[in-house]
């Protein structure tokens, strides 16, 4: 069984102030050192054991590909120590440990041997990685000519033509197509459901939460937490887009009936609704203030139970506090484990129809309407406004992620989660005519 145990590990390099501080310090090694060290990761301890599932997330630049070299040996630790016991594979660099001018079954053959396969094995396997990988002919062609995305088959189908102990993937997959990632996860719910421990690098906050129970974030070289992967990816997402600054409620239309507090009040209610769960995530970088929202679904507002398949509102109602050429009200829905089902915005929804613009004291209201085709059980709805251009960048002002729980609820229920409504028809085999001479 693999285990992963990091101990106050760090890394540095050298920085000099010009190229002959650097041959200075070479010619004359007992001079006084000429250079400073620049830290990439510094003192990071932690353990994880057989079968574990672990994410390690961070921005750009946070020390994750450096981490992953240290803990596979690539690269040597400055201080510190790694120790792992088990058979390790490791997905790190595109084409790491592929040379371009060989062909792919020559790479195949090199690279299977670093893993530390024998050569009878390699070529044992051989077929089955050929055909996991589906790059046909170009198996014998140099690596030179192929894609991203037919490097990073060829080098997955390599690393796990057998099961390993520890998994390691950087973000190398993120460049493969979707039908090949969903292939690639496949494969590694294969492994874990076996035993075998994973350490996922990645941005993506869903592939985290779906596929790790636990995760770890770094910060400037530094590990700031180690948790639950749902709670990790929503502060990775603090970091990505600063937490939000909260603001002072205004009061509320005390002799406002409901309906007329809801479309006309300026105050924050939102907190103060059925259903409103109140380990939300909050975050944006201001300028708009989600106020309140609204579900209603076959009439009834604030259900405590919503039928399967329902026709739902859900309305949400906000204040912005400066001027915005175009805002873009978007709505989610997830699951308790965080994996995302569905998510839609203003521009996505008219199929590119809706501009809005809107002008610092004004409220909107926004509506999503949807039949919601779940299976029985508990989820949660996200609501987040923002600006900018939906084609190419948009900018949080407020979003309320996790912040309503709903209960959907099924008479009759199906495997899965999302009720695709596939339709079902018993077939009469026609009758063979048959003639007689």
């Amino acid at each position: 069984m693999g285990t992963i145990s990091v101990s106050h590990l760090g890394k540095a390099y050298k920085q000099y102030p010009s190229r002959w501080a650097r041959l200075a310090e070479w010619l004359v090694p007992f001079y006084p050192q000429r250079h400073t060290l620049k830290w990439i990761l510094q003192d990071i301890s932690f353990n994880i054991q057989p079968g574990e599932t672990v994410g390690i997330m961070g921005v750009n630049g946070a020390g994750k590909s450096t981490l992953l070299k240290m803990i596979t040996g690539t690269t040597q630790p400055t201080t510190g120590s790694v120790h792992m016991t088990g058979r390790v594979a490791a997905m790190l660099e595109l084409g790491m440990g592929f040379h371009p001018d060989f062909t792919g079954r020559q790479n195949v053959m090199m690279a299977g041997q670093l893993l530390g396969h024998a050569v009878e094995d390699i070529q044992r396997l051989l077929p089955e990685i050929e055909a996991f990988a589906e790059i046909g002919d170009y198996i014998d062609e140099p690596v030179r000519v192929y894609s991203s995305g037919m490097q990073v088959r060829l080098a997955f189908s390599v690393a796990t033509a057998i099961r390993p102990d520890i998994l390691i993937v950087d973000e190398a997959l993120s460049v493969g197509d979707a039908y090949f990632q969903a292939k690639c996860f496949q494969r590694i719910n294969e492994f874990k459901e076996r035993g075998t421990t994973l350490l996922l690098v990645t941005h993506s906050t869903a592939d985290v939460v779906k596929h790790c129970a636990r995760a770890i974030l770094l910060k400037n070289g530094q590990m700031i937490m180690d948790g639950s992967s749902r709670a990790v990816s929503n502060r990775y997402m603090d970091e990505l887009f600063g937490k939000r600054r909260k603001t002072q409620d205004e009061p509320s239309l005390a002799n406002a009936t409901e309906e007329q507090q809801f479309f006309h009040g300026a105050a924050e209610e939102f907190h103060t609704r059925s259903g409103y769960h109140p380990q939300e995530h909050r975050w944006g970088q201001g300028g708009a203030v989600i106020l309140d929202y609204l579900v209603v679904a076959d009439g009834e507002k604030y259900p405590s139970r919503i039928e399967a398949n329902a026709n739902t509102d859900f309305v949400f109602k906000v204040r912005f506090d400066a001027n915005f050429d175009n805002v873009v009200p978007g709505f989610l829905i997830k699951t308790l484990e965080g994996i995302f089902l569905y998510g839609t915005n203003s521009f996505v929804s008219s199929h590119g129809k809706e501009r809005i613009s809107a002008r610092a004291g004004e409220i909107k209201v926004f509506r999503f309407s949807l039949p919601l085709n779940l299976n029985e059980g508990h989820y949660l709805a996200s609501f987040g406004i923002s600006s900018g251009d939906p084609l190419h960048d948009l900018t949080p002002l407020d979003r309320r992620y996790d912040s309503v729980l709903l209960h959907v609820g099924r008479t009759l229920q199906f495997w899965g989660i999302v009720d695709l409504r596939a339709s079902f028809q018993r077939l009469d085999i026609p009758q063979q005519s048959t003639t007689h001479d």
